[in-house]
C-alpha cells in the first residue's frame, strides 16, 4: 500500500475518478485519508489542471488516498508517466500533512516550462474552478 495526493481529474466525481479507475481494473478501492493541500501554482490546461510545486505558491487543494500498489501503474498510465520518458506529468514523492500527520505521498506535478502562457487557477482548487467556468 502507498499514498497518493490527487488534485485534478483523479478527484472523486471527476473524469478520471481514482475509485472508478480502480474498479475498472478490478483493483481494491482506494481509502480516502483526507483532504490536504500542497503549496504550488495550479494551471488550467483546459480539460485538466497541472500543478507546479512551489513553496511560495498557494495551497493547492486535493485528496490523499491510500492505494493498492497495483493502482500506481493505472495512475501512471492515466497521467502518461513512463520510465525513461519525459512527459508532461512527473511522478514524484513528497510529504503532505493530513489532519496534522505527515504522510508520504506520490503526486503528479508538471514542470514550470509546461505552463508558460497558461492561466493560473488562483484559488488552487481545480474542482471549484472547473465548476465555475
Amino acid at each position: 500500500m502507498q499514498n497518493v495526493f490527487v488534485y485534478g481529474t483523479l478527484r472523486a466525481g471527476e473524469v478520471n475518478d481514482i475509485s472508478a479507475a480502480a474498479a475498472r481494473h478490478d483493483i481494491a478501492p482506494p481509502t480516502l485519508l483526507g483532504t490536504a493541500a500542497v503549496n504550488g501554482r495550479l494551471y488550467d490546461f483546459s480539460s485538466y489542471p497541472g500543478l507546479v510545486v512551489d513553496d511560495r505558491g498557494v495551497p493547492v487543494v486535493g485528496d490523499v488516498y491510500e492505494i493498492d500498489d497495483e493502482l500506481v501503474a493505472v495512475l501512471d498510465e492515466i497521467e502518461q508517466v513512463y520510465p525513461g520518458v519525459e512527459g508532461l506529468f512527473r511522478g514524484r514523492d513528497v510529504t503532505i500533512e493530513v489532519d496534522g500527520v505527515a504522510v508520504a505521498c506520490r503526486i503528479y506535478p508538471v514542470t514550470k516550462e509546461a505552463v508558460v502562457g497558461l492561466k493560473e487557477i488562483a484559488s488552487g482548487d481545480w474542482v471549484a474552478h472547473r465548476r465555475g467556468r
